[in-house]
């Protein structure tokens, strides 16, 4: 009988990671490639494609855990022990794992979560007075919580297994075209529904194996749908949600092979840390994005990454930086064809200049900020979500900025009003309570400011 082949040293990962990290390859990929050849498990290659030692990697996850009584306890022989299969960690702390690692329970070696979902029925309702003041995600009778939770976990099983026709494909991608469109003026609680169902049905054309072509077309379905329902839950507030969702987005992305598909889902994702922070890791996304692009071909991607990136260093403060990336930014669009203005992954001209308002109004530049406002505010439509409010609101945060402080609030309270309903989602009011911020000295207590406080205060459907 052959003896067991014994893992290689770490010193062999160590050097498979620094060619992958030298060639430009991915985490995960260094991780398959450590597995495949040094002969250790995936849960294990995933630490040494990170470079990091038992202790160092059980530190990082104590600190992603926190502080809390439940909180996942996490120590280097604990780690160990899962890593050669001696023991099995427990639901909660596979769950840290896997968003340590960014990898699903099937890419870390530790099986598939076993998770019930939700019938796609359920009926969507925007509850207000979470603990971040913000409205969220709610469904009833079925929580439409545990159907996002379970298609995203569903999602990423599939993408481990892999046969569906031509023509199957090219109706899928029409509809999803569609949907692009649909994504720019309808309520994300509203497109949230439909996006899962799309979901659905990839998923049940990826039961089987599929040829190479077949199963590079769906990945590439499942990014673009797995962004726009990580964007959708990231304007109603559900943070945590958004994030995974991000996550499964990128996973497809990355095991489709389209570098530039790669790099729009690393630059909207940038979006959520842009709203609720940290900034650093808008930063870091948006320019993981551009750097992607940096060698190919003018894109619309390449501009939006850096467009992205020229808005988060701007509110970082760091304005030499950005002032170089906001005109980077329009020096690529403008060696670019006209870009679909229908399309939620198109980047058109009215796009760019809402990035570029809000790098110039976070730089304190008002002029140049209303500028681009005007500009942009031209070219949208009545019916388009939300961009124009956000126009609006930098419009009223340049007003602060020049201490115009009734007219800001007074220009805040009226966007925010005249916007329906349904798209009064959390980005609308952290934009509109950035206007009060801004205000200098006494300027916040006045009757305007107080005004605009209390109607942000106000319960969605009170109004």
């Amino acid at each position: 009988m052959t003896a067991p082949t014994q893992p290689h040293k770490p010193s062999c990962a160590k050097r498979i990671r620094a060619e992958i990290v030298a060639a430009g390859g991915t985490v995960k990929e260094a991780a398959r490639a450590i597995a495949d050849h040094c002969g250790v498990s995936p849960l294990r290659a995933h630490r040494l494609a990170r470079g990091q030692t038992l202790d160092e990697a059980a530190a990082g996850m104590r600190l992603l855990a926190g502080s809390a009584p439940s909180a996942p306890k996490v120590e280097r022989n604990q780690l160990g022990w899962w890593e050669t299969g001696t023991r099995a960690p427990r639901l909660p702390t596979l769950e840290l794992l896997c968003r340590y690692y960014e990898a699903t329970p099937l890419e870390l070696g530790l099986g598939e979560l076993d998770v019930t979902v939700a019938a796609p029925s359920s009926v969507i309702a925007v509850r207000p007075g979470t603990s971040d003041g913000f409205p969220s995600v709610r469904a009833a009778p079925d929580s439409l919580g545990e159907h996002l939770d379970g298609a995203r976990r569903a999602t990423d099983r599939t993408l481990a297994r892999g046969s569906t026709s031509p023509g199957q494909l090219d109706l899928l991608e029409e509809r999803l075209l569609l949907m692009r469109g649909e994504y720019l003026y309808t309520p994300p609680a509203e497109m949230l529904a439909q996006l899962l169902l799309e979901l659905g049905e990839v998923e049940s054309y990826s039961q089987e194996r599929q040829t190479t072509s077949v199963h590079v077309r769906l990945t590439e379905v499942t990014a673009v749908l797995s962004t726009l329902i990580a964007d959708s839950l990231m304007k109603l507030g559900d943070i945590r949600r958004s994030r995974g969702w991000y996550e499964t987005a990128r996973n497809a992305a990355e095991e489709s092979g389209n570098v530039d598909l790669r790099a729009r889902v690393k630059a909207q994702a940038a979006m959520l840390p842009f709203y609720y922070g940290p900034l650093d890791a808008a930063v870091a996304w948006a320019r993981e994005a551009r750097l992607l692009t940096m060698h190919r071909r003018p894109s619309p991607t390449a501009a939006f990454a850096t467009a992205a990136e020229a808005r988060a260093l701007a509110h970082q403060g760091n304005v030499a930086a950005a002032r170089a990336r906001a005109q980077e930014a329009q020096d690529l669009f403008d060696r670019l064809p006209p870009s679909p203005e229908d399309d939620a992954f198109g980047f058109p001209a009215r796009r760019l200049m809402l990035y570029l308002s809000g790098t110039y109004t976070a730089l304190g530049e008002s002029s140049r900020a209303r500028r681009f406002q005007e500009q942009a505010l031209a070219l949208y439509p009545t019916r388009t979500g939300i961009d124009p409010a956000l126009l609006q609101l930098e419009r009223a945060i340049c007003l602060a900025h020049d201490r115009s402080a009734t007219e800001a609030c007074e220009l805040a309270s009226a966007t925010y009003l005249r916007l329906p309903e349904p798209h009064r989602t959390p980005i609308v009011g952290a934009r509109a309570r950035r206007v009060i911020e801004v205000l200098p000295g006494a300027n916040a207590r006045t009757r305007a400011a107080r005004e605009l406080r209390e109607l942000l205060e106000l319960p969605i459907g009170t109004m």
